[in-house]
This record gives C-alpha cells, sequence and structure tokens, in this order.
C-alpha cells in the first residue's frame, strides 16, 4: 500500500488521528514521528496514548529524551531532538522498546534513522495554510514493510471521523 494521507485543522483532530491509530496496535510496532518544531507530533504522541489507554498524561520529552506510559500495551516515547549524536540513541536501550509488549513512538526519527527497524510507520506531519480553510496540518502515513502496510490499510477502512484523505 502507498502512502496515505489525512488533513487535519485542529489539535483535537491530531489528537483523534493518533488515538484512531492506537486502537489498531498489538505491540512491537515502531512510530517514526518527522515535523518541524510545534507541528503536532506530541500531540499525535497523547492521542495514541490515550488509545492505549495509558493512565499518566503525556508530557513533551525533549529534555528528557524518554518517558515510559503504561496502559493497554505500554508506550516508550522518545524525542530525540537534544541527542548531542545519532550513536547517543543506543545509550537509551531503545531495541527493548521495539518489541512488544511496547509500542515506540520517536519524535524527530530522521535523526536515528539508521537505528529504525526494517518495519516502522513513518509519520510525517507539515503545517500549511489555505486562506479559506485557515492553518491545517498533513498528516502522511508511510509504512515500511509489510506489517506497516496492513496497519495504515486498516486505518484507511476505517478512519477517524471528520477527516479527509
Amino acid at each position: 500500500m502507498a502512502e496515505v494521507r489525512f488533513t487535519s485543522f485542529t489539535a483535537e483532530d491530531t489528537f483523534n488521528l493518533g488515538k484512531k491509530l492506537a486502537a489498531h496496535l498489538q505491540g512491537g510496532e515502531v512510530i517514526a514521528l518527522e515535523g518541524e518544531l510545534g507541528a503536532g507530533k506530541t500531540q499525535f504522541v497523547k492521542g495514541m496514548a490515550a488509545g492505549l489507554e495509558a493512565v499518566e498524561t503525556v508530557t513533551s520529552p525533549t529534555f528528557t529524551l524518554l518517558h515510559l506510559y503504561k496502559g493497554r500495551l505500554s508506550l516508550a516515547h522518545f524525542d530525540v531532538y537534544r541527542l548531542p549524536f545519532p550513536e547517543a540513541f543506543e545509550e537509551l536501550g531503545y531495541e527493548e522498546y521495539f518489541e512488544a509488549p511496547w509500542v515506540a513512538a520517536i519524535e524527530w526519527a530522521d535523526l536515528v534513522r539508521a537505528y529504525l527497524p526494517a518495519d516502522f510507520l513513518q509519520v510525517k506531519i507539515t503545517r500549511f495554510y489555505r486562506p479559506e480553510e485557515g492553518e491545517g496540518r498533513l498528516i502522511t502515513f508511510c509504512p515500511h514493510g509489510e506489517s506497516m502496510e496492513a496497519l495504515v490499510s486498516k486505518l484507511h477502512d476505517d478512519p477517524p471521523k471528520n477527516f479527509n484523505d
């Protein structure tokens, strides 16, 4: 399956798309988030956490690099923006979180691309402005590997309400 695109016009839409994705997760998935500062990566992860029934509130891990949340599945939320160099990702013990019962969400994943597994879901969030609609986000799901293609296919067939693709 090719990439699938969704358009979000509110933080709530972005949250709901993350939540909808989480409903289809089974553990062992790696979600690689990309987008400029303020694009909505953390909002998307907040939705994922809600969909995974995490008890704690998701915060931006920018200064901590990794936050862990327990829920239906455990969520490892990485923010590698402040890694001094890509190899420092190894010191976080990332591989442990790439397997069930974990789901790994990595903000700024393009900085550690060499460490991603063969199967992962790349989520690109891009801001745009349309005079008739205002500011929005184009959220593009790019599956890498058969398992991620199947995941994106499920999401495409059962999109969140109020979404355009």
